[in-house]
């Protein structure tokens, strides 16, 4: 099973979360691929199983190169159907957005056929950091990659 964590990054912080992703993704005995959004190509999202993206919040809503990607994704509509989905997000602030950046791609997975799980216990959406992310951020991306990856398993296996 294939799953993709690609994720855009400014300051580190959104990269630090990938990484935390990849980690819990291994934890379920999966090798994951982790890219910046810049590397990601429309061919790595139909190669994989389960797609991750993280990004910055930038004014409420996701950066320029994440939007980008998922436009040109949509010469592909219907493609990534059934594939598992998920997203995490940074911001300056509590109340900078983080959000509806997540739901904001969000949205395009499910726009796509994609499967998105939520979370009843924390971070409903996906995990979000305010600065940097502190060891309880990481901790909750890599249970978020142990999610993805588990239910990736399920339905790919």
């Amino acid at each position: 099973m294939k799953t993709l964590i690609s994720y855009y990054s400014r300051t580190g912080h959104a990269e630090a979360m990938a990484k935390a992703v990849a980690e819990g993704v291994e934890e379920e005995g999966i090798s994951p691929e982790v890219k910046t959004i810049e590397e990601t190509t429309i061919e790595d999202l139909l190669k994989a199983d389960c797609i991750v993206m993280g990004c910055p919040t930038y004014y409420g809503s996701m950066p320029w190169e994440v939007k980008k990607l998922i436009d040109r994704s949509v010469r592909y509509h219907g493609k990534l159907r059934g594939k598992v989905g998920a997203a995490f997000s940074t911001s300056a602030n509590v109340g900078g957005g983080n959000e509806t950046t997540i739901l904001s791609i969000i949205r395009a997975m499910l726009t796509h056929g994609m499967i998105v799980q939520g979370n009843p216990d924390f971070d409903h959406y996906g995990p979000v950091a305010i600065e940097k992310p502190t060891s309880k951020d990481l901790e909750k991306c890599r249970l978020l990659g142990k999610r993805v990856a588990s239910l990736g398993k399920k339905l790919h296996d």
